[in-house]
Order: structure tokens, then C-alpha cells, then sequence
């Protein structure tokens, strides 16, 4: 629920910082029992790759915030290192593992890991002017994804039966959303810098 008032307020607003917080603490303890459900009771080990996707992306967007367009530090490059050899080895491992769930749910979300991961380590090379104009965008993307990746767990496992639409489904409102906000945030600049202009003539 918190994940949906911070995606529903006004960003950067008061409401929106205090319910992305509780957000993250809550995002926390569903990583660690998820770790847990894998490592210690060999349940579903794709839930391994949903909690790295929404634990990564949502570690991801608040360091983007932090960093403010700047270049990351050391453990900004360790970090997503460490997850996507670890969704690689899922990868090689996943006959043996098993597809417990539908094969374009499995390879969609491994792709969207390491797209995010990728885009991180691609950071060094990319110059700072660039990353500052990014950053926002890429809290935006990242933080929607680590709610889109919870979201569709819990719907693929309470609706089995509608597989893979009931996983694909909040993936498309999703991505939807960051769209319209993305467009959103562009007709914002192109105000301002209009506002700018026209107060220098």
C-alpha cells in the first residue's frame, strides 16, 4: 500500500517521502523473508530473482536520489556486480532448478535485471552533465520497478490460475505509468524553460 501512495503523491512532496520510506522498510523485511523462504526452505528459488530485481532496483533509486547525478562510489559498481552474476547463475542453473513459472515471466524479469544492473555499470563511462539530467527519471523507473516485481509475485502466486496474465498484467500498468509520468516531467521542463526565456527578453 505504501508503494502505491508514493507513486500517487506528488513527487518529492511530504507525503510522498514519508510513504516512500516506510516503503523501503517494508521492501526490506519482504527481501529478507524471501531470502529466507529460498536459502532455508528451498521454496521457489524464482523467488530469489524477483527479490533481487525489486531489492536491487529499489537499493538502486534511492542511490540515484542520493548521488544526485554525480558518479557513483566503489560499492555503487560491487553491488550490482554481485546481483547479476548472481541472476547469471540462476540462469545456467534453471533446468536444473526447474521452471516453476511460466519461461517469459522467468527470461522478462532476468532481462529487466540486467538492464538495470548493466545501466549502473555503464555509469562510469557516461558523463556527470548527462547523469544529473537523468537521475530523476531513473529513481522514477527503478522505484516503480521494485513495486511492479512485488506486485506481480503476489499476483502470480494468489492467482495461479491466470498465469502469466496476473504477472504481466501490473508489469504493463507498470511501465504505463512510467511513461505517462516521463511525459509528464518533460512538459514540466519545457514550461519552466519557456518560464526562463521569456524572463530574459
Amino acid at each position: 500500500m505504501t508503494g502505491f501512495l508514493a507513486i500517487g503523491t506528488r513527487k518529492g512532496g511530504k507525503n510522498h517521502i514519508k510513504s516512500g520510506r516506510i516503503f523501503l522498510k517494508i521492501i526490506t523485511v519482504v527481501i529478507l523473508t524471501g531470502l529466507i523462504g529460498v536459502f532455508v526452505f528451498h521454496r521457489n528459488t524464482f523467488l530469489l530473482v524477483i527479490t533481487l530485481l525489486s531489492g536491487y532496483t529499489a537499493f538502486s533509486g534511492i542511490r540515484a536520489l542520493r548521488l544526485h547525478g554525480n558518479k557513483p562510489v566503489c560499492a555503487d559498481y560491487i553491488i550490482p556486480i554481485l546481483v547479476l552474476s548472481s541472476g547469471i547463475y540462476y540462469l545456467y542453473y534453471i533446468k536444473s532448478i526447474g521452471l516453476f513459472w511460466q519461461p517469459v515471466i522467468i527470461y522478462s524479469t532476468l532481462g529487466a535485471l540486467a538492464f538495470v544492473t548493466v545501466y549502473d555499470l555503464l555509469k562510469f563511462f557516461i558523463p556527470v552533465s548527462v547523469l544529473q539530467k537523468l537521475y530523476v527519471h531513473e529513481h522514477v523507473y527503478k522505484m516503480t520497478s521494485s513495486l511492479i516485481a512485488l506486485v506481480s509475485a503476489f499476483t502470480g502466486t494468489v492467482l495461479p490460475q491466470f498465469k502469466p496474465y496476473s504477472q504481466i498484467l501490473p508489469t504493463v500498468v507498470g511501465f504505463v505509468y512510467i511513461i505517462v509520468i516521463f511525459i509528464l516531467m518533460a512538459k514540466k521542463n519545457r514550461f519552466n524553460i519557456l518560464i526562463y526565456q521569456a524572463s530574459n527578453t
